[in-house]
């Protein structure tokens, strides 16, 4: 496994870089805006492609590089579904999995720093973003933080895991870069609590001052989204209504770059075909299945996933490969739900 952790020091911020192979597929974690230039530097040198950047929370003391690894290498990007964020590609849930070639993150919901707080489990290591900090906890007192959740999220989730477990979190200040769940349990002096409300007092009184960068790191972070408008103006897009009075019509191909469980979970639309997203390059080239069925039938290429995000991508990659009857649902199934549109479940 190819295993980097990337460091900001003006924030204090870690990015995780993961792949199972050298010419395999990528992931990131929590991707810092300034260091973008160097994620992408490591990439080409190890020969990777960056296929799912996530943020393990909404972040206040950093701008994310989310918005600018999707420009660049058309990755998708992920949060959980809590996230005030306005557009990320695929939003997961407590038990959901993250997957790539060869590597699977668990996902687990641990609310406490903000309401949107997860952590990633794979293997014998877990990401905690900054619910749980090496020798400390992350701060509870804003973005809809709470004591009592972090408690909770710390003592009956983190904890249990085996004592072995490795702890990469989102941030250090004094230089540590990992620890484990045993050392956490003995050693961090916010866990020496007797109860819940012994920490919530703990937490109470740290009287902290804002991160340098909230006023800016925030608002930033909850946009960054592709402007889906962009591809209205121009003709590209459906409407969610207009899609569904599109059903049938013998001129447009449904197709659903959603991944396999993401389906499962939140249903299809009868007739769709399904290519997921992260094949679009090789389905749109000469041979390719889009290519090949969009030119031997003349039908108009409509694609859609969970938010628009991700269509929105397809219909420029689509547009750069010589395929232009194509176009895209407006804030995908989604949005196609919020205005009763059909979808199959199972």
């Amino acid at each position: 496994m190819i295993f980097r952790q990337l460091f900001d020091s003006v924030s204090g911020t870690y990015s995780y870089l993961l792949a199972s192979r050298a010419g395999g597929e990528a992931l990131i974690l929590d991707p810092v805006l300034e260091k973008a230039d160097r994620y992408c530097q490591l990439l080409r040198e190890l020969d990777l492609r960056l296929v799912k950047a996530v943020d393990t929370h909404l972040h206040a003391d950093h701008v994310t590089g989310l918005g600018e690894l999707r420009d660049r290498t058309q990755c998708i990007t992920i949060m959980g579904e809590q996230s005030k964020a306005d557009v990320v590609s695929m939003r997961v849930s407590d038990g959901d999995k993250v997957m790539i070639e060869g590597l699977s993150l668990d996902v687990m919901y641990t609310p406490g720093h903000t309401d949107d707080s997860y952590s990633y489990l794979m293997g014998d290591r877990v990401f905690t973003g900054d619910t749980l900090l090496i020798r400390g906890t992350g701060r509870t007192d804003f973005q809809n933080g709470s004591s009592r959740a972090q408690y909770e999220s710390i003592f009956n989730r983190l904890l249990k895991l085996p004592d072995e477990t490795m702890v990469f979190p989102a941030h250090d200040y004094k230089g540590d870069t990992v620890s484990t769940i045993g050392e956490e349990r003995r050693y961090n002096p916010r866990l020496q609590v007797r109860s819940v409300d012994e920490y919530i007092e703990l937490m109470a009184n740290l009287k902290l001052p804002n991160p340098k960068m909230m006023d800016v790191a925030v608002p930033a972070n909850m946009h960054v989204g592709l402007h889906q408008e962009e591809l209205a103006k121009q003709g590209l897009a459906l409407s969610a209504r207009d899609a569904i009075n599109s059903l049938g019509r013998p001129d447009i191909l449904l197709v659903d770059l959603r991944e396999a469980s993401e389906r499962a979970k939140h249903g299809t639309i009868s007739g769709a075909l399904h290519a997921p997203y992260p094949g679009i390059s090789e389905s749109l080239k000469p041979g390719g299945m889009l290519r090949e069925v969009a030119a031997a039938t003349g039908r108009r290429v409509v694609f859609f996933c969970a938010f628009g995000e991700r269509s929105a991508m397809a219909v420029t990659a689509a547009k750069n490969a010589g395929l232009a009857n194509t176009a895209h649902i407006e804030g995908g199934i989604d949005a196609w739900r919020k205005v009763g549109g059909p979808v199959v479940q199972g």
